[in-house]
């Protein structure tokens, strides 16, 4: 499994902290930026990024998003067909999350939480499988369904 991450601004030291807890952890970790702290950039470009590659191989990847408040980047990755994304409060949330709505993008607001919740929340999210029950299978593809439609 890959794990894309990317982050604006306000999000940067947050990313870099979570990048190097990652890969101190094990996983491979592929960053879409920011590459520096870039005050005029925008979260959009790197939801995107992030939300791209999700969407391509839902399966086998996982994104990580940090802005200021989380709620930017957890609307632009939703955007997109396969992707499933989470604005992480707790690590029960997040929990509840990967089992019932099996998300593959975790959304943070790096105003709001500190370092050692945030990798707490990403742990937890990480290593929480999808329960895989009817319902939350029949739920998932439901939502499948609104990825084509337009209004």
């Amino acid at each position: 499994m890959i794990i894309y991450i990317g982050a604006d601004h306000r999000g940067f030291n947050l990313k870099e902290q979570l990048k190097a807890f990652l890969q101190e952890s094990g996983y491979t970790v592929s960053d879409l930026g920011a590459e520096a702290i870039l005050k005029e950039d925008d979260y959009i470009d790197y939801a995107k990024a992030v939300a791209e590659k999700v969407s391509m191989d839902p399966t086998n990847s996982k994104g990580v998003l940090v802005c200021g408040s989380g709620v930017g980047m957890d609307i632009a990755a939703n955007k997109f067909a396969n992707v499933r994304s989470v604005l992480a409060m707790s690590p029960d949330h997040v929990m509840a999350s990967r089992n019932d709505d099996d998300t593959n993008i975790v959304s943070l607001g790096a105003n709001f939480i500190d370092t050692e919740t945030a990798k707490r929340i990403v742990s937890v999210w990480l290593q929480t499988p999808f329960s895989g029950e009817e319902e939350d299978r029949r739920r998932i593809e439901q939502l499948k369904n609104l990825d084509h439609t337009s209004n």
